[in-house]
Parts: structure tokens; C-alpha cells; sequence
């Protein structure tokens, strides 16, 4: 045992953050850049003027930037890519047992450097269109899951967190009751609100329950079964004429009765069942950990009544923006869902290229066929319904609103989408919390779908 820490496991144990006395040895010590896919330098290591041989990291491009890219603090150790991928950006200049020998064999014990999948401009965008109000929006390329924007608001800047002030900064940001440090993209989970009727739609799609003109009751409230609940439609009326809807025209109007009886009607397990593919209830491959987003499958299987309420993204429904984004993709890529790459490839201090990150297939959803209908709602959804502020002029835009249960009677306002419809190059989730500036009269539509379409049109325009 002694000879394996010692030796075998001497590595793991002298790199792991809480470790004190390698934090210190770490002081000075250059680290790699990092980089965005357009260039932008996110991080950097500066030569100390005060002390030779010495370095300062620095990250100019600040709060935008800063869930993603972390920092590396002696006081408060490493997070975001600096602490996923310290050992390839930690100058290995340490005069260990495996330095020692990577220099017989003659490696170079210089940092490695990495480029990021984030597009800077359109992540810069992002913040600001989230104009300090908490929330999260995430953009992802369909056909690979690249991520080119991975935003929080409100953040940071990590800068603040590495001068001789740093401890009372951390202290500050620790009781910001604005809570800047909360990663809300991929670490807090919510529930989705009508945007998960993407789901539901695509599970009665794909299981042949229903097609885009099978038709639905249209009551004012559907009475929950074995329950004295009711649901409610958002208006409070009927969705359509109050006598029968269309799948189509509910999920364009995203009419909660009618979604609720869908739940049932197509039951548990096969939403679930999709939901999973999409990235429910498993672990998302991810540089950190992502809080995992849940369907309660086994629970709602015995429960119409909780299941009607999970169908229109309640009760029993939590999940992450960036998961959201992925079902966005998951219809925009033809059912095929791509694992969410941040790290594009790694390279040398001369610039060589040490390796590149390939896209990697997490499961397939449903079929092409299932998600061609669903691309077509989805676009209706933005051309004649509730997601009309995501259009962009002279771009098909897909995309689904939601407006779920937020804070103090402050709803919590979503979109999810992708464009252009017909050779999608982004897939985007807009979360903004507890309503953001407009509070208990927010929607989906009237908050985040705005956002969207700021993203799309950046995108696009770039």
C-alpha cells in the first residue's frame, strides 16, 4: 500500500485541489492558453514583473466568460476547463518522479493549450442579452454538440479572485443574495414548463399514438383522474373553439389540457423512454459534473393524475438549460442526440496540434420521420403561436416556449429552438429566472423568446 500512494498514486494525490502544499508549489507556475474557436484568448499566463520566472494568470474576458472557462486559484483551487483539464494546462516543470522522466524521454514539459468550441461574439452576446437577470442560455451545434455558448447570469469576473484582495472578494460573491457563483446552465436543475411538450409531442409521434392532425378534446380544465386538481390552459379558456383541437394547434398554442391528456394517453414509459435518450435520468458526458435532469418514470407509470401534470413540465419534471438545448438538437439533428463538446483540441506551445476532440453520438431519440413533424411544429410555434419574439427576418426559426412554476408566484421563463429550419447550425435554451426584469407577468414568449432570437440573428449574421 505504501509503495501505490507513494508512487502510483503519488500524482492523483499531489494534483487533487484541496492539496495545500501543491497549491503553493502551483504559485507562479505558467499555465496554458485558452482560447475560443474564433481566437479570442479567454486565459492567459503573464510574466510577473516583480518576480523572474514567475507568472500571473489573467482572464480578460471577464463575467461573460467566466462559468466556462473557471479559474485556478491558490486560495480557492480550480474550477470551470482550468480545473477539468489542469493537467494538460499545468506547466509540468516540477521536478516529479513522471517529470523527471518525461524529460529522460524528452517530452516537452511545457503547458499545452486549449481551443474552446465557444464562439466569443456570440457568447458575449448571450450575457448581454441576458442583461444581468439570472438565468442561463446555452447554444450547441445540432450536427456535432459543440457548444458555442455556455452562459450564467448573473457572474463574475475570476480576475477578482486571484489579487491580494481575493479572500474578501470570494467572501463578497459567496453572499451576493444575486448568488453570481451559481452555475445555473448545467449545475441547477428547474422544472421546463411547456417547453418539455417537445418531448411529449414527439413520444405520441413516435409511439403512432397521434399525428400532428389527430384530434383532442378542447376543454377549459381537464379534471386530473382520481384527483380533485384541475389543469388549466394559460388564458384560462378553452385552446381553440372548445370543442376539439389539433395535436398541431395544441402544441402551437401549447394548450395544457390537451398535453396533459396526451400524458396519459401515451403514458410513462414511453415518455420516458425518450427522454432518457435525450439525456433524462443518465449522466451527461461533460468536462464537470452536470446536475441530472429527471422524468420520474417509475413514479408516474401508477399516477395518471401525476403524470397529466408532468406532461406539461411540472410535478415531476426537473431539468438543466443545457439539457433543454439538447432536445432542441436532438429534433434540429434528425433524432440523433450529440454529447455537448466544449474542448474543440489541444495544442502545443509551438502551436502543433496535440489532439482534437471528435463529435461523439450519445443515443438516437426517435426517428427522422418523428422529428421532420416535429421541425414543422415547432416552426409554426414561431410563425403563428406563442414563440412569435424568436423570429428572426428572413430565417425559418423553430422553437418551442414554456413558462413553468418560478418564486414567489414569478414564473420562470423559457425557450428552446434551432434555425434554420431547414439546415439548422444552432439549437439554443433561453432560461430566465423568477420572470428576470418583468417578474409575475412573464412568459416564455414575451422573455426568453427575445433572447433567442437576439442569439439565432448573431449567429447567423456572424
Amino acid at each position: 500500500m505504501t509503495t501505490w500512494v507513494q508512487v502510483v498514486a503519488a500524482d492523483t494525490y499531489r494534483l487533487d485541489p484541496r492539496n495545500a502544499r501543491f497549491n503553493l508549489t502551483q504559485t507562479g507556475k505558467e499555465r496554458g492558453l485558452i482560447v475560443s474557436a474564433d481566437g479570442v484568448v479567454l486565459a492567459r499566463s503573464d510574466p510577473d514583473p516583480a518576480t523572474t520566472g514567475s507568472f500571473i494568470r489573467s482572464y480578460p474576458e471577464g463575467a461573460a466568460f467566466a462559468n466556462v472557462v473557471g479559474y485556478s486559484s491558490l486560495l480557492f483551487g480550480e474550477q470551470g476547463i482550468e480545473r477539468a483539464y489542469s493537467a494538460d494546462l499545468r506547466s509540468r516543470r516540477d521536478f516529479t518522479i513522471s517529470d523527471l522522466l518525461s524529460v529522460i524521454l524528452g517530452r516537452d514539459l511545457r503547458p499545452q493549450n486549449l481551443q474552446l468550441n465557444i464562439d466569443a461574439s456570440l457568447q458575449r452576446l448571450a450575457y448581454q442579452a441576458l442583461a444581468g437577470q439570472a438565468g442561463a442560455a446555452v447554444a450547441l451545434d445540432p450536427l456535432t454538440g459543440a457548444v458555442r455558448a455556455l452562459v450564467t447570469s448573473p457572474s463574475y469576473d475570476p480576475s477578482l479572485l486571484l489579487g491580494t484582495d481575493a479572500a474578501n472578494q470570494y467572501q463578497v460573491l459567496l453572499e451576493d443574495p444575486a448568488r453570481p457563483l451559481s452555475d445555473r446552465a448545467t449545475r441547477e436543475l428547474y422544472p421546463p414548463g411547456s417547453t418539455f411538450k417537445t418531448v411529449v409531442a414527439a413520444a405520441a409521434i413516435d409511439s403512432g399514438t397521434a399525428t400532428q392532425e389527430t384530434t383532442f378534446a378542447d376543454p377549459a380544465e381537464f379534471p386530473l383522474p382520481g384527483s380533485i386538481a384541475v389543469i388549466q390552459n394559460a388564458g384560462g379558456g378553452p385552446c381553440n373553439n372548445g370543442t376539439s383541437t389539433t395535436l398541431l394547434q395544441a402544441f402551437v398554442r401549447s394548450c395544457n389540457t390537451t398535453f396533459a391528456r396526451i400524458a396519459i394517453e401515451v403514458g410513462a414509459e414511453p415518455i420516458g423512454e425518450i427522454a432518457q435518450q435525450i439525456g433524462f435520468n443518465r449522466e451527461i458526458p461533460f468536462p464537470w459534473p452536470v446536475a441530472e435532469s429527471a422524468f420520474a418514470t417509475s413514479v408516474l407509470a401508477n399516477d395518471d393524475a401525476a403524470l397529466g401534470q408532468s406532461g406539461i413540465g411540472e410535478r415531476d419534471v426537473r431539468t438543466t438549460p443545457l439539457q433543454m438545448a439538447m432536445v432542441a438538437a436532438a429534433v434540429a439533428n434528425q433524432g440523433t442526440v450529440m454529447v455537448p463538446n466544449l474542448v474543440a483540441r489541444i495544442f502545443d506551445s509551438d502551436g502543433n496540434e496535440v489532439e482534437t476532440v471528435e463529435p461523439t453520438v450519445l443515443d438516437t431519440a426517435f426517428t427522422p420521420d418523428t422529428a421532420f413533424v416535429m421541425s414543422q411544429m415547432m416552426e409554426r410555434v414561431v410563425t403563428e403561436g406563442t414563440g412569435r419574439q424568436a423570429a428572426v427576418p428572413g430565417v425559418r426559426v423553430a422553437g418551442k416556449t414554456g413558462t413553468s412554476t418560478g418564486v414567489e408566484g414569478r414564473p420562470h421563463a423559457w425557450f428552446i429552438g434551432f434555425a434554420p429550419v431547414d439546415a439548422p447550425t444552432i439549437a439554443v435554451a433561453v432560461f430566465v429566472e423568477a420572470g428576470g426584469n418583468i417578474g409575475e407577468n412573464a412568459s416564455g414568449g414575451s422573455v426568453a423568446a427575445p433572447i433567442a432570437s437576439q442569439l439565432f440573428s448573431g449567429w447567423l449574421n456572424r
